[in-house]
């Protein structure tokens, strides 16, 4: 079957090579090349010359000779890439528009809403066992529907090498128990970081499904829990900021193999205010008197905390303390 995309077809083609071969022919001479008959020849010459790579000395026995064929068949090239950008400027268009009509028509699939604590429960774990890369959390305090020490499905994730990154709210690991269910999960690989309070309880598996409870805390006793399961959407790309935002700002929690415990320290770019208060108005020259007395707490707590910070950046000089809080950005 003829291919219309092809400039040439293949006898054409053919035919056209062998001319250049021979300069001028006649389309007996083509033919015993070619080994077609003459008509079939002088057809295939005529074809050519149609297409402008040849010209015909005309006469009773006719001549054709080769043309250069940028020249005839560059037009051509040029009017199919303007229709070919223009087809794709359609096709575009109209891909805009199914997506568009798409997410019309798939709104009501892209939050469903989980009714019940047990129901919550299992999507919570289903979430957990289906998960393939990583795990975020809101651990609030007061849990809807799982504690920390029922999760029996983290270890089994982080075992198959999925990452688990959690932020607790502080009031969270005063509860008896969760502490130790925190260290666990520390000591097995999970990522762990403290605020003092979090906007919402939240969990997200690979960045392509979260659980969201609908209910504020307020109204949590008046009938079953909800939450919404939210699918791909600019919904999830939304709680994906708010958890990143926050654990850029979290305290994480390590586990200090000598002491046998967690230990609590600030992430080289995620100072509180309070340390950063504190840098201030060391690096501007301020007196541990001084600044003691700007924060409110005695001289050697001005120190201990420098020296802490001093130990945070790597170094043990002061003048190198303030050199490190300018090349991490802390101030």
């Amino acid at each position: 079957m003829f291919d219309d995309s092809a400039l040439l077809r293949p006898q054409e083609e053919q035919a056209y090579r062998l001319l250049l071969r021979l300069s001028a022919a006649r389309p007996a001479d083509l033919a015993r090349l070619a080994e077609v008959s003459v008509d079939d020849a002088a057809g295939l010459l005529e074809g050519l010359r149609s297409k402008g790579l040849v010209t015909a000395r005309l006469g009773p026995d006719p001549v054709f000779e080769p043309l250069p064929p940028d020249v005839a068949l560059g037009n051509t090239l040029l009017r199919r890439q303007e229709s070919l950008e223009t087809a794709r400027q359609a096709v575009a268009a109209l891909t805009e528009e199914y997506r568009a009509s798409a997410r019309r028509r798939d709104a009501d699939h892209l939050v469903e809403v989980v009714v019940g604590a047990s129901a919550l429960r299992e999507r919570l774990r289903d979430l957990q066992e289906s998960a393939r890369e990583e795990i975020l959390w809101f651990c609030r305090a007061n849990p809807l529907a799982m504690s920390g020490t029922e999760n029996a499905e983290e270890s089994g994730a982080l075992a198959r090498g999925v990452r688990y990154r959690a932020i607790y709210e502080r009031a969270l690991l005063e509860t008896p128990g969760e502490l130790e269910s925190v260290a666990e999960g520390v000591r097995g690989g999970e990522e762990a970081r403290t605020l003092p309070a979090l906007p919402v309880r939240l969990a997200i598996a690979d960045r392509s499904t979260a659980i969201c409870p609908l209910v504020p805390d307020a109204e949590r006793d008046v009938g079953e829990p909800t939450a919404a399961l939210i699918g791909r959407s600019e919904l999830l790309d939304a709680l994906l900021a708010l958890f990143e935002s926050h654990w850029d700002r979290a305290t994480p929690l390590r586990w200090d193999t000598e002491r046998g415990e967690l230990s609590e320290t600030a992430a080289d770019d995620a100072l509180d205010d309070g340390e950063r208060f504190l840098l201030s108005l060391f690096v501007a020259g301020f007196p541990d008197k001084s600044i003691a007395s700007q924060l409110g707490v005695s001289r050697r707590t001005v120190q201990r905390r420098l020296e802490r910070l001093m130990a945070l950046a790597g170094v043990d000089t002061r003048t190198g303390l303030a050199f490190q809080a300018a090349r991490r950005g802390w101030l």
